[in-house]
């Protein structure tokens, strides 16, 4: 039976070979400079006695859901949270997932039909590649934020169109040209779908909110386990799509729902991050911070996500192992994650790191180059 799974062994040798094979490893110590957690929610005091004490006044909050929200899994918790949700980001609907992952599937295996064509940016996540498989619909990439190779792809094609994008993107850092793709999108009748995993917390309630993109976004992504330090994610969304979704999106129906306490700190952290906007505030200065060291970067410049190409795996691992043994905790993206030559430190600035930790992360960084 082994010799019928060869392939899979060869496969890891050569990673093993060349220095990119992943493997679970165990929290490190060390400055965060690789974590999503941009406002520190996940770690931060207050917010988790906020959830404590709701807790405690309220312990079935951790009780499992015990199956799909389309079973037993609905209850009133989620319902308002939705309803906040959609609120705060000025649409008429919310869906909950568990991950934006799922979110993701959701939305693209189920909305376009073999009829119609998916226009993703080429550098989109992962998980919109992996739904688009999940769909019958034909699937185009333009380049990367280029708005007019994006309109010459939209000129040619003659059925409904899904353009899908990030409003920032988690590997180069740097923020889409929204309000041109949406004025572009709209005047060849597609749907824009932005994703904002990122953007969301770093800049209020995302791009889309910030630019006043509502009508002109058939739906925006946004998640949970980043800024805001929890789980889960929302589709923003019309009561129509929302509907359709709730009746076709398989990994909406087949899915069983997390518990309330998911709910509840999803609402409590939308609360905790209105009357806590001093913490995207220190990010910003951190970041500039970090960008005033002029290391040069693809990145944007108001951006917490800040890459340092680095093409050459050997020398990229060497850097990595050098800020750890100096107590930074970063992370390298190796080809075949990225294209090969364009392998890269990924910086993640946090709202909680000092000048001090700033200052000698870029310093090494540059000694080392």
């Amino acid at each position: 039976m082994l010799n019928n799974f060869r392939h899979f062994q060869e496969a890891l040798e050569k990673r093993k070979e060349s220095g990119t094979l992943r493997v679970l490893k165990s929290q490190k110590e060390g400055v965060d400079f690789y974590s999503n957690d941009y406002l520190g929610l996940a770690g931060n005091k207050d917010f988790q006695q906020i959830l404590l004490k709701k807790i405690n006044e309220k312990p079935e909050l951790l009780k499992g859901s015990t199956g799909s929200r389309l079973i037993s899994g609905n209850s009133l918790t989620v319902a308002e949270t939705e309803e906040c949700i959609a609120k705060e980001h000025q649409y008429e609907s919310a869906l909950l997932f568990s991950s934006g992952y799922n979110a993701n599937l959701a939305l693209f295996s189920t909305l376009p039909t073999r009829h119609d064509t998916i226009i993703v940016d080429e550098k989109i996540h992962r998980s919109v590649h992996d739904a688009c498989r999940m769909s019958n619909a034909k699937k185009l990439k333009f380049r990367h934020n280029d708005v007019d190779d994006l309109e010459r792809i939209l000129k040619k094609q003659t059925g409904l169109c899904y353009v899908a994008v990030e409003s920032l993107y988690s590997m180069d850092g740097d923020i889409a040209p929204l309000k041109e793709i949406a004025e572009i999108t709209a005047k060849y009748n597609a749907q824009l779908i932005v994703d904002e995993a990122h953007a969301f917390g770093v800049f209020g309630n995302g791009l889309v909110n910030e630019f006043n993109l509502q009508e002109k976004v058939s739906a925006t992504v946004v998640t949970y386990g980043k800024a805001l330090g929890t789980h889960g994610a929302a589709i923003l969304m019309n009561d129509l799509i929302k509907s359709y979704l709730i009746n076709f999106a398989s990994p909406f129906i087949y899915t069983t729902s997390a518990h309330d306490f998911l709910w509840m700190s999803i609402f409590s952290g939308y609360e905790f991050l209105k009357a806590n906007g001093r913490l995207s505030i220190q990010l910003q200065e951190n970041i500039k911070i970090f960008r005033e060291q002029n290391l040069i970067t693809p990145s944007s410049e108001s951006s917490p996500i800040q890459a340092i190409i680095i093409p050459d795996n050997q020398k990229l691992k060497a850097l990595k192992d050098t800020l750890f043994d100096n107590g930074f905790l970063t992370y390298a993206v190796f080809s075949p994650s990225v294209k090969e030559g364009t392998e890269r430190l990924r910086i993640c600035l946090h709202s909680f790191n000092t000048e001090e930790e700033i200052l000698k992360l870029t310093g090494i960084i540059r000694d080392f180059s």
